[in-house]
């Protein structure tokens, strides 16, 4: 679990997104199988997960195959109660580069309150993972 010192601790800025309603030419509707639609923006913690946080052989694993596990920590609302694991995550700040840099998109794996008082939430999350 990470050390949450407060606001100050939040050093990056996040989107939740999750896919929408795809309708066909039909009028039958496929839920969850559009495109990605915004939710819900907010300051987190984003933290990579090295060998010491988890298992080595794990975090060793995952850098073979191009995958970046990271743990995000957000403030719990509403609106992140609502977040779900087929939901993604996009690096807000890094979109907004002027240089067109490519997104760097997260798939959440899991969502827990580690604390059990309702105060802050933690996602493990994964760079580079299929969707």
């Amino acid at each position: 679990m990470a050390k949450r010192s407060g606001a100050g601790s939040l050093n990056a800025k996040v989107t939740f997104a999750k896919r929408g309603d795809l309708t066909d030419p039909y009028g039958n509707t496929t839920p969850g199988a559009g495109a990605w639609e915004d939710q819900y923006t907010c300051s987190a913690r984003l933290q990579p997960l090295f060998g010491s946080l988890l298992n080595v052989e794990d975090v060793g694993a995952a850098r073979l195959s191009a995958k970046q596990p990271y743990n995000l920590i957000v403030r719990n609302c509403a609106a992140i109660r609502a977040v779900l694991t087929d939901w993604r995550v996009v690096d807000t700040r890094r979109a907004q580069d002027a240089n067109g840099a490519t997104p760097r998109v997260f798939n959440i794996k899991t969502i827990v309150d580690p604390l059990e008082n309702s105060q802050w939430v933690e996602m493990l999350i994964v760079e580079g993972d299929a969707s």
